[in-house]
């Protein structure tokens, strides 16, 4: 129960502040931290380490994620933002395809329920050892860090004042990745708070630093995890609900009311 409400926290903070910091880095309120194949890294890894036995899920995600970070870390010193936009998701794809020709020829189904039931999002820590949660946490605070580090940059970059160099792109990416890794390798990928949730603070309040953004966004993205937790562990009718597709349920009428009367 406690490390479930510590993964809340985590995953909480972590997914949308990584969320704010692609928007600012990107100049876009549709930059997304799965759109460079973070995602599709983590359930292929998942997928590897089940499929095969040769290390845990939360060990085999994470690896695939950090490898995933590189490479993309990489690739923007030579690429600008909207070609790298367009690398990630073409990149993203081609990951995906390799995860769901590992996932198709799982040799049980009981692995490949346990894959999916990872891959669907929760926060039940299944096999998950004591090591997996210190990397896991040193990664968190590490990415968290460096979000706050290089705050003013990000603000003044997203605002038109500077233009952040290709090395500090990189480096900045590669944080987010690892920040993004200490909650995906363990509670699985969860949709709509990176994304949906920092967009949802910018229709409350359109701040002009991004701290401020971070602070909205990780406030909203823990409460809207909390009561998904507490639905999908307390109201669910008897039967299996995935943490992503019950916030996306829970989060969507919300964000609809408040896009709305934003556009009043």
């Amino acid at each position: 129960m406690i490390l479930s409400l510590l993964y809340v926290l985590v995953c909480g903070v972590a997914l949308p502040v990584g969320g704010v910091q692609m928007q600012y880095l990107w100049r876009n309120q549709l930059g997304d931290i799965y759109s460079l194949g973070l995602g599709s890294a983590a359930c292929l890894g998942a997928a590897v380490a089940t499929m095969s036995g040769w290390c845990s899920l939360t060990v085999g995600a994470f690896i695939a994620q950090a490898i995933c970070a590189i490479i993309v870390s990489l690739i923007a010193l030579r690429l600008n933002t909207s070609h790298l936009i367009t690398f990630g998701i073409i990149f993203g794809t081609f990951i995906g395809s390799l995860c769901t020709i590992v996932v198709t020829n799982a040799p049980t189904g009981d692995l490949l329920k346990q894959y999916y039931l990872w891959g669907a999002a929760n926060f039940k820590l299944q096999s998950v050892t004591t090591f997996d949660i210190v990397v896991s946490l040193l990664l968190f605070a590490l990415g968290l860090s460096v979000a706050f580090i290089y705050a003013r940059k990000l603000t003044k970059h997203f605002q038109g004042e500077i233009e952040l160099s290709q090395w500090s792109k990189a480096f900045i990416l590669f944080m987010i990745s690892m920040l993004v890794t200490s909650a995906v390798s363990i509670c699985g990928t969860v949709g709509f708070v990176s994304l949906g949730v920092p967009n949802l603070a910018r229709a409350i309040i359109k701040p002009a630093d991004i701290r401020t953004q971070y602070a909205l966004s990780a406030g909203l993205g823990t409460l809207l995890l909390l009561l998904t937790y507490l639905v999908v562990e307390y109201c669910n009718f008897g039967i299996y609900l995935p943490v992503s597709a019950t916030m996306a349920l829970i989060a969507l009428p919300l964000t609809f009311i408040l896009f709305t009367r934003d556009q009043k």
